[in-house]
């Protein structure tokens, strides 16, 4: 049998007291009740009435409004984690995570001979809410491959995230107009769209030093040498994702462009 005691019990409104009959207590009033010790378990309607702790480990008390509830301790509104795609694949979307901003860079174009570079991939940004979606197809646009003096260099590819947003790739150099830089590639789709930089056209017959390609928004494209004919070519993959392929010194091959990039970053609801 449960045992209540109570030191004190008073009438604060002083209107006329309470009556205490068979265990229950009427106050013709409000009823203040001072250091109660309850020796078992409450229950009732009163919303004043707290949900049983059994089980409730680690768990914080809620509200929605009418009841009171035992509620999970989890991270709220705020970073979680990222993650990076430089090949296909598939994103889904981690437990507890309500929304993502998106960066989507395309492929680099090809550079040629006689520092004529390509242009970079272009940059698309967007935040999307994920409450109702759990995977998105990751496509990531291939570099354009780097040719000889007077040729045009490769163009690069689209990369994409599902049907939110892209970007396309750079136009290798010697494309759109003999002896002229490749062209940047666009974004597509998102809060912010940006074209990638431009590469440099034809130098001197001589050409002592190579001109930089187009730089994509995480970086610019290989290094160049005044002596050593395929030095951009030799280091294609020192150079940023998306970034476009630098032109070689005198008429040997110019460096291919860069792989475009995707990359998440995944926030708390």
């Amino acid at each position: 049998m449960s045992v209540l005691k109570v030191t004190t019990v008073q009438d604060p409104s002083g209107v006329g007291g309470f009556t205490l009959n068979s265990g229950s207590i009427t106050a013709n009033g409000e009823l203040k009740v001072t250091n109660l010790n309850v020796n078992g378990s409450i229950s009732g309607a009163s919303t004043y009435v707290i949900p049983s702790f059994s089980g409730q480990s680690g768990a914080y008390l809620s509200n929605d409004g009418s009841n009171l509830n035992w509620s999970a301790v989890s991270a709220t509104g705020g970073f979680r984690s990222m993650q990076v795609w430089t090949s296909n694949g598939t994103w889904s979307r981690p437990s507890g995570v309500a929304s993502i901003k998106v960066i989507v860079v395309g492929a680099g174009g090809g550079g040629s001979g006689y520092t004529e570079s390509a242009g970079a991939g272009g940059c698309s940004q967007r935040v999307i809410d994920v409450t109702n979606t759990s995977s998105v197809s990751v496509t990531i646009g291939n570099p354009g491959g780097g040719t000889n003096y007077s040729g045009c260099g490769g163009n690069g590819n689209s990369s994409s995230f599902g049907s939110f947003c892209s970007a396309s790739g750079g136009y290798g150099a010697n494309c759109r107009q003999q002896h002229a830089g490749g062209i940047g590639g666009n974004g597509s789709g998102g809060n912010l769209n940006v074209y990638g930089g431009g590469g440099n056209g034809h130098g001197s017959n001589h050409s002592y030093g190579n001109h930089a390609a187009g730089s994509s928004y995480f970086g610019g494209s290989q290094p160049s040498s005044h002596n050593q004919s395929n030095y951009s070519h030799r280091h294609q993959s020192h150079a940023a994702w998306g970034a476009g392929g630098n032109g070689s010194r005198n008429s040997n091959r110019g460096a291919r462009g860069r792989e475009g990039v995707v990359v998440v970053y995944e926030y708390y609801s």
